[in-house]
Protein backbone atom coordinates (compact mmCIF):
# COMPACT_ATOMS: atom_id res chain seq x y z
CA UNK A 1 0.00 0.00 0.00
CA UNK A 2 3.18 2.74 1.10
CA UNK A 3 4.62 1.49 -2.21
CA UNK A 4 1.41 2.63 -4.39
CA UNK A 5 1.00 5.66 -2.46
CA UNK A 6 4.32 6.33 -2.89
CA UNK A 7 4.42 6.06 -6.86
CA UNK A 8 1.09 8.08 -7.04
CA UNK A 9 2.63 10.81 -5.34
CA UNK A 10 5.62 10.76 -7.65
CA UNK A 11 3.05 10.39 -10.63
CA UNK A 12 1.39 13.20 -9.40
CA UNK A 13 4.68 15.31 -9.18
CA UNK A 14 5.41 14.14 -13.12
CA UNK A 15 2.28 15.43 -13.81
CA UNK A 16 3.25 18.76 -12.15
CA UNK A 17 5.97 18.97 -14.18
CA UNK A 18 5.44 17.38 -17.40
CA UNK A 19 2.42 18.81 -18.41
CA UNK A 20 3.68 22.13 -17.53
CA UNK A 21 6.85 21.84 -19.84
CA UNK A 22 5.06 20.83 -23.26
CA UNK A 23 3.93 24.48 -23.74
CA UNK A 24 7.71 25.73 -24.14
CA UNK A 25 8.20 21.80 -26.22
CA UNK A 26 5.55 23.12 -28.31
CA UNK A 27 7.53 26.17 -29.11
CA UNK A 28 11.10 24.47 -29.73
CA UNK A 29 9.05 22.24 -32.18
CA UNK A 30 7.60 25.17 -34.33
CA UNK A 31 11.32 26.03 -34.81
CA UNK A 32 11.30 22.85 -37.43
CA UNK A 33 8.03 21.85 -37.92
CA UNK A 34 5.25 23.94 -39.34
CA UNK A 35 1.75 23.89 -36.95
CA UNK A 36 -0.25 21.64 -38.36
CA UNK A 37 2.69 19.08 -39.46
CA UNK A 38 3.46 18.90 -36.07
CA UNK A 39 0.54 18.45 -34.46
CA UNK A 40 -0.37 15.77 -36.86
CA UNK A 41 2.95 14.17 -36.47
CA UNK A 42 2.97 13.90 -32.78
CA UNK A 43 -0.68 12.32 -31.93
CA UNK A 44 -0.13 10.09 -35.10
CA UNK A 45 3.33 8.54 -33.11
CA UNK A 46 1.54 8.66 -29.64
CA UNK A 47 -1.78 7.19 -30.96
CA UNK A 48 0.01 4.51 -32.65
CA UNK A 49 2.28 3.51 -29.80
CA UNK A 50 -0.60 3.66 -27.29
CA UNK A 51 -2.27 1.50 -29.32
CA UNK A 52 -0.33 -0.73 -29.96
CA UNK A 53 0.45 -0.87 -26.18
CA UNK A 54 -3.33 -1.77 -25.70
CA UNK A 55 -3.29 -4.66 -28.64
CA UNK A 56 -0.09 -6.06 -26.25
CA UNK A 57 -2.95 -6.26 -23.12
CA UNK A 58 -5.34 -7.68 -25.34
CA UNK A 59 -7.61 -4.86 -24.84
CA UNK A 60 -10.09 -4.59 -27.30
CA UNK A 61 -10.71 -1.81 -29.37
CA UNK A 62 -14.17 -0.22 -29.80
CA UNK A 63 -16.16 -0.82 -33.30
CA UNK A 64 -19.35 1.03 -35.19
CA UNK A 65 -20.61 4.37 -32.99
CA UNK A 66 -18.43 3.62 -30.26
CA UNK A 67 -15.37 4.11 -32.28
CA UNK A 68 -16.79 6.97 -34.18
CA UNK A 69 -17.84 8.70 -31.28
CA UNK A 70 -14.20 8.31 -30.14
CA UNK A 71 -12.80 9.49 -33.31
CA UNK A 72 -14.88 12.88 -33.46
CA UNK A 73 -14.66 13.48 -29.88
CA UNK A 74 -10.76 13.13 -30.14
CA UNK A 75 -10.84 15.38 -33.19
CA UNK A 76 -12.68 18.19 -31.23
CA UNK A 77 -10.15 17.35 -28.24
CA UNK A 78 -6.90 17.10 -29.77
CA UNK A 79 -7.26 17.97 -33.20
CA UNK A 80 -8.81 21.28 -33.02
CA UNK A 81 -7.66 22.02 -29.43
CA UNK A 82 -4.13 21.59 -30.12
CA UNK A 83 -3.98 23.37 -33.42
CA UNK A 84 -5.36 26.55 -32.32
CA UNK A 85 -2.56 26.33 -29.34
CA UNK A 86 0.03 25.52 -31.49
CA UNK A 87 -1.22 28.09 -33.83
CA UNK A 88 -1.50 30.03 -30.88
CA UNK A 89 2.80 29.97 -30.24
CA UNK A 90 3.41 31.71 -33.00
CA UNK A 91 2.40 34.60 -31.95
CA UNK A 92 2.37 34.89 -28.23
CA UNK A 93 4.60 33.58 -25.76
CA UNK A 94 4.08 29.85 -24.72
CA UNK A 95 4.34 31.00 -20.84
CA UNK A 96 1.38 33.55 -21.65
CA UNK A 97 -0.79 31.07 -24.04
CA UNK A 98 -0.41 28.60 -20.90
CA UNK A 99 -2.19 31.12 -18.72
CA UNK A 100 -4.93 31.92 -21.38
CA UNK A 101 -5.47 28.07 -21.52
CA UNK A 102 -6.22 28.13 -17.60
CA UNK A 103 -9.30 29.51 -18.14
CA UNK A 104 -10.93 26.40 -20.10
CA UNK A 105 -12.92 25.09 -16.93
CA UNK A 106 -15.37 28.53 -17.41
CA UNK A 107 -15.60 26.80 -21.45
CA UNK A 108 -16.77 23.83 -19.35
CA UNK A 109 -19.27 24.93 -17.22
CA UNK A 110 -21.24 26.99 -19.69
CA UNK A 111 -21.63 24.48 -22.24
CA UNK A 112 -22.75 22.50 -19.51
CA UNK A 113 -25.16 24.20 -18.21
CA UNK A 114 -26.65 24.45 -22.02
CA UNK A 115 -27.16 20.67 -21.79
CA UNK A 116 -30.79 19.38 -20.84
CA UNK A 117 -29.91 17.88 -18.40
CA UNK A 118 -26.82 19.62 -17.50
CA UNK A 119 -25.78 21.07 -14.37
CA UNK A 120 -26.88 25.14 -13.81
CA UNK A 121 -24.57 27.78 -12.96
CA UNK A 122 -24.92 28.47 -9.56
CA UNK A 123 -24.02 32.43 -8.66
CA UNK A 124 -20.74 31.16 -6.75
CA UNK A 125 -19.70 29.78 -10.06
CA UNK A 126 -21.12 32.71 -12.19
CA UNK A 127 -18.81 34.88 -9.07
CA UNK A 128 -15.96 32.68 -9.85
CA UNK A 129 -15.96 33.35 -13.53
CA UNK A 130 -16.59 36.28 -13.12
CA UNK A 131 -12.96 36.75 -11.11
CA UNK A 132 -11.37 34.51 -13.64
CA UNK A 133 -12.45 36.53 -16.65
CA UNK A 134 -11.32 40.17 -14.98
CA UNK A 135 -7.62 37.90 -14.21
CA UNK A 136 -7.58 37.74 -18.61
CA UNK A 137 -8.61 41.00 -18.97
CA UNK A 138 -5.96 42.31 -16.88
CA UNK A 139 -3.44 39.64 -18.45
CA UNK A 140 -4.16 41.00 -21.90
CA UNK A 141 -6.00 44.18 -21.95
CA UNK A 142 -3.14 47.21 -21.46
CA UNK A 143 -0.86 45.38 -24.39
CA UNK A 144 -3.82 45.42 -26.62
CA UNK A 145 -3.41 49.37 -27.06
CA UNK A 146 0.07 48.89 -27.26
CA UNK A 147 1.28 50.12 -30.75
CA UNK A 148 2.81 47.00 -32.14
CA UNK A 149 1.81 43.42 -31.43
CA UNK A 150 -1.83 43.85 -30.59
CA UNK A 151 -3.12 42.19 -33.39
CA UNK A 152 -1.22 38.87 -32.80
CA UNK A 153 -2.06 38.91 -29.37
CA UNK A 154 -6.04 39.13 -29.86
CA UNK A 155 -5.83 36.47 -32.90
CA UNK A 156 -3.91 34.17 -30.52
CA UNK A 157 -6.09 34.54 -27.62
CA UNK A 158 -9.34 34.34 -30.04
CA UNK A 159 -7.87 31.27 -30.91
CA UNK A 160 -7.24 29.75 -27.84
CA UNK A 161 -10.70 30.51 -27.01
CA UNK A 162 -11.89 28.51 -30.01
CA UNK A 163 -9.66 25.93 -28.16
CA UNK A 164 -10.85 26.20 -25.21
CA UNK A 165 -14.34 25.69 -26.54
CA UNK A 166 -13.33 23.00 -28.39
CA UNK A 167 -11.94 21.21 -25.96
CA UNK A 168 -14.52 21.53 -23.38
CA UNK A 169 -17.75 20.50 -25.66
CA UNK A 170 -15.66 17.48 -26.80
CA UNK A 171 -14.87 16.50 -23.19
CA UNK A 172 -18.41 17.37 -22.15
CA UNK A 173 -20.26 14.92 -24.90
CA UNK A 174 -17.58 12.63 -24.09
CA UNK A 175 -18.50 12.38 -20.35
CA UNK A 176 -21.83 11.84 -21.45
CA UNK A 177 -22.01 8.61 -23.55
CA UNK A 178 -22.12 5.23 -23.14
CA UNK A 179 -19.00 3.13 -23.22
CA UNK A 180 -16.73 0.47 -22.05
CA UNK A 181 -13.94 0.75 -23.87
CA UNK A 182 -10.30 0.72 -21.77
CA UNK A 183 -9.14 4.52 -21.28
CA UNK A 184 -5.82 3.65 -22.88
CA UNK A 185 -8.03 2.18 -25.59
CA UNK A 186 -10.19 5.12 -25.83
CA UNK A 187 -7.00 7.66 -25.36
CA UNK A 188 -4.93 5.86 -27.92
CA UNK A 189 -8.39 6.30 -30.64
CA UNK A 190 -8.47 9.59 -30.17
CA UNK A 191 -4.97 10.62 -30.50
CA UNK A 192 -4.61 8.44 -33.86
CA UNK A 193 -8.12 10.41 -34.77
CA UNK A 194 -6.52 13.87 -34.23
CA UNK A 195 -2.53 13.15 -35.76
CA UNK A 196 -4.55 11.45 -38.71
CA UNK A 197 -7.27 14.47 -39.06
CA UNK A 198 -4.43 16.92 -39.04
CA UNK A 199 -2.70 14.87 -41.45
CA UNK A 200 -4.39 16.03 -44.83
CA UNK A 201 -4.79 19.72 -43.58
CA UNK A 202 -1.16 19.72 -43.21
CA UNK A 203 -0.89 18.28 -46.45
CA UNK A 204 -2.70 21.47 -48.33
CA UNK A 205 -2.60 24.49 -45.62
CA UNK A 206 1.12 24.08 -44.30
CA UNK A 207 3.22 27.02 -45.34
CA UNK A 208 6.60 27.08 -44.46
CA UNK A 209 9.34 24.57 -45.56
CA UNK A 210 9.97 21.22 -42.85
CA UNK A 211 13.57 22.23 -41.33
CA UNK A 212 14.58 19.01 -39.36
CA UNK A 213 17.08 20.31 -36.66
CA UNK A 214 18.02 18.43 -33.39
CA UNK A 215 16.07 20.64 -31.05
CA UNK A 216 13.53 20.26 -33.34
CA UNK A 217 13.15 16.68 -33.44
CA UNK A 218 13.62 16.22 -29.54
CA UNK A 219 11.08 18.43 -28.69
CA UNK A 220 8.74 16.46 -31.33
CA UNK A 221 10.03 12.82 -29.45
CA UNK A 222 9.42 14.82 -25.80
CA UNK A 223 5.79 15.56 -26.60
CA UNK A 224 5.26 11.91 -27.66
CA UNK A 225 7.02 10.09 -25.11
CA UNK A 226 6.46 12.46 -21.98
CA UNK A 227 3.97 15.01 -22.74
CA UNK A 228 1.32 12.25 -24.07
CA UNK A 229 2.36 8.97 -23.07
CA UNK A 230 4.41 9.18 -19.58
CA UNK A 231 2.13 11.96 -18.41
CA UNK A 232 -0.96 10.01 -19.61
CA UNK A 233 0.00 6.37 -17.78
CA UNK A 234 1.12 9.32 -14.84
CA UNK A 235 -2.49 10.79 -14.34
CA UNK A 236 -4.13 7.58 -14.55
CA UNK A 237 -2.04 6.05 -11.87
CA UNK A 238 -2.50 8.95 -9.88
CA UNK A 239 -6.15 9.23 -10.21
CA UNK A 240 -6.24 5.92 -8.99
CA UNK A 241 -4.88 5.86 -5.54
CA UNK A 242 -5.59 9.87 -4.83
CA UNK A 243 -8.18 11.90 -4.44
CA UNK A 244 -9.67 13.55 -7.24
CA UNK A 245 -9.10 17.88 -5.51
CA UNK A 246 -5.13 16.43 -4.81
CA UNK A 247 -4.62 15.48 -8.38
CA UNK A 248 -6.41 18.43 -10.01
CA UNK A 249 -3.53 20.70 -8.12
CA UNK A 250 -1.61 19.81 -11.66
CA UNK A 251 -3.76 23.06 -13.45
CA UNK A 252 -2.42 25.08 -10.74
CA UNK A 253 1.36 24.40 -11.34
CA UNK A 254 1.22 23.67 -15.15
CA UNK A 255 1.25 27.66 -15.56
CA UNK A 256 3.50 28.39 -13.52
CA UNK A 257 5.91 25.36 -14.98
CA UNK A 258 5.35 27.01 -18.41
CA UNK A 259 5.67 30.94 -17.71
CA UNK A 260 8.95 29.85 -15.85
CA UNK A 261 10.76 27.51 -18.89
CA UNK A 262 9.64 29.84 -21.02
CA UNK A 263 11.64 33.28 -19.16
CA UNK A 264 14.40 30.49 -19.15
CA UNK A 265 15.16 29.21 -22.52
CA UNK A 266 13.68 32.52 -24.63
CA UNK A 267 13.75 35.21 -22.02
CA UNK A 268 9.64 35.59 -22.32
CA UNK A 269 8.27 38.42 -20.34
CA UNK A 270 6.57 38.34 -17.34
CA UNK A 271 5.97 41.44 -15.26
CA UNK A 272 4.16 41.71 -12.24
CA UNK A 273 0.89 42.41 -13.57
CA UNK A 274 0.69 39.36 -15.39
CA UNK A 275 1.66 38.00 -11.72
CA UNK A 276 -1.62 39.31 -10.43
CA UNK A 277 -4.01 38.28 -13.10
CA UNK A 278 -2.00 35.01 -13.14
CA UNK A 279 -3.43 34.97 -9.48
CA UNK A 280 -6.46 36.41 -10.17
CA UNK A 281 -7.60 34.03 -12.70
CA UNK A 282 -6.40 30.70 -10.38
CA UNK A 283 -8.68 32.07 -7.67
CA UNK A 284 -11.32 32.68 -10.19
CA UNK A 285 -10.68 28.79 -11.32
CA UNK A 286 -10.48 27.56 -8.08
CA UNK A 287 -13.89 28.87 -6.84
CA UNK A 288 -15.88 27.33 -9.90
CA UNK A 289 -13.32 24.23 -9.66
CA UNK A 290 -14.92 23.74 -5.78
CA UNK A 291 -18.50 24.77 -6.76
CA UNK A 292 -19.07 22.75 -9.14
CA UNK A 293 -18.36 18.78 -8.40
CA UNK A 294 -17.98 18.15 -12.04
CA UNK A 295 -15.39 20.43 -12.69
CA UNK A 296 -13.50 18.87 -9.71
CA UNK A 297 -12.08 15.82 -11.61
CA UNK A 298 -11.13 18.20 -14.84
CA UNK A 299 -8.14 17.06 -16.62
CA UNK A 300 -6.32 19.44 -19.68
CA UNK A 301 -7.95 18.98 -22.55
CA UNK A 302 -5.23 17.25 -24.08
CA UNK A 303 -6.26 14.20 -21.66
CA UNK A 304 -9.80 14.92 -21.09
CA UNK A 305 -10.58 11.95 -23.32
CA UNK A 306 -9.47 9.30 -20.92
CA UNK A 307 -11.72 11.25 -17.74
CA UNK A 308 -15.00 9.94 -19.16
CA UNK A 309 -14.00 6.09 -19.88
CA UNK A 310 -12.12 6.42 -15.92
CA UNK A 311 -14.88 8.29 -14.66
CA UNK A 312 -17.10 5.26 -16.33
CA UNK A 313 -15.27 2.35 -15.04
CA UNK A 314 -14.68 4.32 -11.35
CA UNK A 315 -19.30 4.78 -11.30
CA UNK A 316 -19.53 0.52 -12.10
CA UNK A 317 -17.12 0.29 -8.87
CA UNK A 318 -19.08 2.29 -7.21
CA UNK A 319 -22.21 1.04 -7.89
CA UNK A 320 -21.33 -2.73 -7.81
CA UNK A 321 -20.02 -1.64 -3.87
CA UNK A 322 -23.23 -0.65 -2.95
CA UNK A 323 -25.06 -3.14 -4.30
CA UNK A 324 -22.93 -5.66 -2.17
CA UNK A 325 -23.63 -3.63 0.51
CA UNK A 326 -27.62 -3.33 0.24
CA UNK A 327 -26.90 -7.37 -0.17
CA UNK A 328 -25.18 -7.87 3.01
CA UNK A 329 -27.59 -5.35 5.02
CA UNK A 330 -30.50 -7.28 4.01
CA UNK A 331 -29.11 -10.58 5.01
CA UNK A 332 -28.72 -8.79 8.50
CA UNK A 333 -32.46 -7.96 8.61
CA UNK A 334 -33.62 -11.37 7.71
CA UNK A 335 -31.29 -12.70 10.15
CA UNK A 336 -32.60 -10.31 13.05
Amino acid sequence: MRRHLLLAYLSLIAICLLWGTTYLGIRVALESLPPLVLVSARFTISGGLLLAAALARGLKLPRGRALLLSAVTGWLILGVGNCCLTFAELWIPSGLAALIVTVSPFWMVGIESLMPDGERLSPRVAFGMFIGLAGSALLIAPDLSAPRGAGSLLKAFLLLQLGCASWSFGSVYQRRQNGAAHPLVTSAVQQLAAGLGALPLAAVFSRGAVNITLPGVSAVAYLVVFGSMVGYSAYIYALEHLPVALVSIYSYVNPVVAVILGWLFYREPFNWRQGIAMLIIFAGVAMVKLSSPRQRASVPAEYACSQGASQRRRDRETKKTEHQREQQLHGVAHDL
